[in-house]
């Protein structure tokens, strides 16, 4: 202790545990460190195995339908419906850069000038349109399977009522 330090203002020397002798707290210190320095055990996260894969197996096939979310006469219609308008778009603008020398064209006048063009193209593409879903509703699908199949139809009920309605699949089988 200094002669100028007050008593009361002096730190205590740190001791975890008092009762330690000078060998037991160095043991005790190289187990800490020890401890704090061990390699952490490595758990696998992924596991791949290396084992082919069988060319056939007991599963059976199974019937994969083919249902799209947009029927094709819906798709046929919207990319006719685009190609209308970007073909009534040209010539309008087509007729529009033509007449730019007349004083008394406006851009409606060229509009009126084309709109017998893009109606003619859209009785065009409903026409088209009809006569392909005529032939698509007569399309027979063969399904050729090789080994043994079990086909099973099921029906799902799923009722939905009112305004904010409920899922409720049941698979009655």
């Amino acid at each position: 202790m200094h002669p100028e330090t007050p008593a009361e203002s002096t730190p205590e020397p740190v001791h975890t545990n008092p009762r330690l002798t000078d060998a037991e707290a160095a043991a005790e210190a190289r187990r800490i460190i020890a401890e704090a320095y061990r390699p952490v055990p490595q758990m696998p996260t992924a596991y791949r195995d290396p084992a082919p894969l069988p060319a056939y197996g007991p599963t059976p096939p199974v019937l994969q339908p083919d249902r799209r979310i947009v029927p094709a006469w819906a798709a046929g219609m919207a990319v006719a419906g685009i190609g209308v308008g970007a073909t009534c778009v040209g010539i309008g603008c087509g007729i529009w850069l033509a007449c730019q020398g007349f004083a008394a064209v406006t851009l409606t006048s060229v509009l009126f000038v084309t709109l017998p063009i893009a109606a003619v193209a859209a009785v065009a593409a409903a026409i088209s349109s009809a006569i392909r879903s005529i032939k698509a509703t007569h399309t027979t699908t063969h399904h050729h399977y090789a080994g043994p199949v079990r086909q099973e139809n099921n029906t799902i009920a799923a009722p939905a009522y009112g305004l904010i309605a409920r899922n409720r699949n049941e698979l009655n089988r």
